[in-house]
């Protein structure tokens, strides 16, 4: 049996006097991948931020780390390596115990975190105006690794995670798969002995999943790194993970066999509503051979949206799909009025008049702008304000109190949250939350302005089956009584499939297919469904 890495013991943490873990008990071997699964607010965010030694410390408990080291503080290594000479100066390395969250113990724990990484949900970090390569080169200096090797293994290290065609272009032009592969690559250039993968995939398409999945196997095979990774698709858990771990409301109900687990976590998931058939209003979207080109110093003529044609009706959902960097999220960008097409109609309905979204001003896309709700992928709250503020004043809704509280009410409903917690919320603050629960506010941050259009980038990434399930009620609701109209742009594909009336895949800027969810998924190849597709097998529909 390979040494013990981590032991946690009795571990809980509360905010503002509420429990968010509540005495947790378990060890992490040398070089084990352990997955994390639970609901939204289960707390397994701020358990991975413990283990690693990151933000506030716990209420009790500890967080063990069985370590060797030199006695001139050269070297940290693994347990296992007691005994051995330190590779920088020679000398015997001894076995130590490091518990993470003792003052005292503040030095040795900055060297405990520059042998760890963590890849954190929806952020990428990444310096935007720098090129990829440049990236990478910057989280090697920060390690220290040797100047005149670095530009090679910056280049090994995109190689590695399959950009090498990218490593030239500048950071922020790349889409949302690709930076996080650049995220992974400058994680996997600090060589660290285990790696925090929170929700690493749940925004990224299947088969650029599937690239970041193999990523890490390979390199924790390679260095005998350890991962631990959460995950809302059990299909992750069960390919990358040799055990699993079920929070529920800060506690361990099971710990064991992935599949064991997994079963465990879906035992009381149903979805017995009916989603009944609604007639559809007039043509609220009209998009007619829109596109949007632009020049890049690397890459030269961009056709991000090349002749997109649609037309959407007032209460219908209707899906973007395809793969990263197919051009689903300038598209979604163009209809919220944020950037201007370079050629092409898009017209959108207020009342009875149409109103020309590619053209700027007060009277056309200004006007329209108010009136068309946008939930980005990088979305972002007022860290400072409490929820209800983040729903009412902070986005200028001018309400009395006890108006703002019973729209908050109603709006939290539709983004998921059940009676018992809205109320509960309001008055917290958003790091507070767990990622998912920040989610949802946001989308009811959106929701609150009452919008015609609502256009969903990534609405599920970061949600657990049962929230997805609440979320796509929420949905159907809102176009069931107040015919409310949905954009979603999604690489879940289940989700999609339920909650879709119409899809259009895109590849390349184009919509190489367009028409009812179910006829437009059974025709794309299996590696375009991917892993949240297979998941199905395993999972309830939503």
């Amino acid at each position: 049996m390979k040494s013990p890495f981590i032991s946690v013991m009795d571990l809980s943490m509360s905010y503002s006097g509420k429990k968010v873990l509540d005495n947790l008990s378990f060890d992490i071997p040398q070089g084990e991948i352990i997955g994390v699964i639970g609901r939204s607010g289960a707390g397994k965010s701020v358990l991975m931020h413990l283990l690693r030694g990151v933000d506030e410390p716990p209420t009790s408990g500890s967080v063990v780390y069985h370590l060797s080291s030199c006695p001139h503080y050269h070297y940290l290594g693994m347990r296992s390596e007691e005994n051995t000479p330190c590779p920088r100066c020679g000398e015997p390395l001894e076995a130590i115990d490091v518990d993470l969250w003792k003052p005292e113990n503040e030095k040795w724990k900055r060297l405990v975190m520059q042998r760890t990484a963590i890849m954190f949900q929806r952020t990428f970090a990444l310096y935007g105006d720098d090129r990829v390569i440049e990236n990478v080169m910057r989280a090697l200096d920060e390690v220290g690794y040797p100047q005149d090797e670095a530009v090679n293994r910056a280049a090994d290290l995109l190689d590695q995670v399959r950009l090498s065609h990218r490593m030239m272009h500048i950071a922020r032009d790349l889409s949302g798969g690709e930076k996080q592969r650049v995220v992974l690559a400058r994680q996997l250039a600090k060589e660290p002995r285990l790696l925090f993968a929170d929700e690493p995939t749940g925004t990224l398409d299947p088969e650029t999943a599937r690239i970041v999945h193999n990523t890490l196997l390979a390199a924790a095979k390679s260095v005998d790194m350890g991962i631990v990774v959460t995950s809302h698709f059990s299909q992750v858990i069960r390919d990358m993970a040799s055990r699993a771990i079920l929070l529920e409301e800060g506690r361990i109900e099971k710990i064991g066999a992935p599949e064991e687990v997994i079963e465990h976590f879906l035992r009381d998931f149903n979805d017995e509503k009916e989603v009944q058939a609604v007639d559809l209003g007039e043509e609220i979207l009209v998009a007619r051979d829109v596109a949007k080109r632009y020049m890049s110093p690397d890459r030269g003529l961009i056709r991000a949206v090349n002749g997109v044609t649609f037309k959407i009706n007032r209460g219908e959902i209707f899906g973007l799909i395809g793969k990263s960097g197919a051009g689903k999220t300038t598209l979604s960008r163009i209809i919220a009025g944020i950037i201007e097409p370079t050629g092409g109609v898009m017209d959108f309905r207020i009342g009875d008049e149409w109103v020309d979204m590619t053209k700027p001003g007060i009277d056309q896309r200004g006007r329209a702008k108010s009136y068309i709700g946008l939930l980005h992928q990088e979305y972002d709250l007022y860290p400072h304000r409490t929820v209800l503020d983040n729903l009412t004043d902070a986005i200028g809704l001018e309400f009395p109190k006890e108006l703002a509280i019973r729209k908050a009410h109603i709006t939290l409903s539709m983004a998921g949250f059940p009676p018992g917690k809205s109320a509960a919320i309001l008055s917290q603050y958003p790091d507070q939350l767990s990622e998912g629960e920040r989610h949802r506010v946001a989308l009811a941050q959106v929701l609150i302005r009452e919008p015609s259009l609502v256009i969903l980038d990534e609405p599920t990434g970061t949600m657990d089956p049962l929230t997805k399930r609440d979320v796509k009620h929420s949905i159907l609701h809102a176009r069931q009584e107040m015919g409310q109209t949905f954009i979603l742009v999604s690489h879940d594909i289940e989700f999609v499939r339920e909650a879709c009336d119409r899809v259009a895949w895109m590849k390349g800027g184009k919509v190489v297919a367009m028409g009812r969810t179910d006829e437009v998924l059974s025709a794309m190849p299996p590696e375009d469904v991917g892993m949240q597709g297979l998941a199905r097998e395993a999972s309830p529909a939503l």
